[in-house]
C-alpha cells in the first residue's frame, strides 16, 4: 500500500528534526539542559521576561509537573524568580533575573552560530524562509 504525500512528508519532517536535534545536542553548552534553555528561550520573549506559570507550561514541551521542577532548579541557580500574581492570586509569576539573562544570551549565541551552520550550508536564504512559512501552516493548522 502506498503511503499518501503527507505521511511522506511527515517522516522526512521527523527524520530531519530527529537529526538536526542530535546534532544540536552535541554542540550544546552544558551548562543547560535543552529544556531549561526552552524556558529561558521563552521567558527572554515576554515583556519584563515575564509570564504566568500557567502560560510558561503552554509555551513549552514538557508536563505541568516537570515544569514546575525544572523552574524551582532555575529559581535555585538565581536565574528566575517566582512570586504570586497579584491580579490573581491562585497564580505564580515566573521571571527572569538578570543573571539569567546573562546566561541565556552567552548560550543563544553559541546555539544560533551552530543552528546557522547546520542550516545555512543546506538551505538558502530563501529557502530558509519558505520552511519557516510551511512550518508555521502547519503548527497553525495542528492548533485548531
Amino acid at each position: 500500500m502506498a503511503q499518501s504525500a503527507a505521511v511522506d512528508a511527515w517522516e522526512s519532517l521527523f527524520r530531519a528534526q530527529v537529526s538536526v536535534a542530535r546534532h544540536l545536542s552535541d554542540t550544546f553548552p552544558r551548562e543547560v539542559s535543552f529544556n531549561e534553555y526552552d524556558v529561558l528561550f521563552n521567558l527572554s520573549r515576554q515583556p519584563e521576561r515575564a509570564c504566568r506559570m500557567r502560560e510558561l507550561t503552554d509555551r513549552v514541551l514538557l508536563t505541568q509537573p516537570s515544569i514546575s521542577r525544572l523552574v524551582d532548579r532555575l529559581v535555585a541557580r538565581g536565574w528566575l524568580v517566582k512570586h504570586p500574581d497579584t491580579a490573581d492570586g491562585r497564580g505564580t509569576i515566573v521571571q527572569m533575573t538578570d543573571s539569567g539573562l546573562a546566561i541565556y544570551r552567552n548560550i543563544a549565541r553559541l546555539h544560533a552560530r551552530a543552528i546557522e551552520a547546520r542550516f545555512g550550508s543546506a538551505l538558502d536564504a530563501e529557502e530558509l524562509h519558505q520552511l519557516r512559512r510551511l512550518c508555521d501552516r502547519v503548527r497553525l493548522a495542528a492548533s485548531s
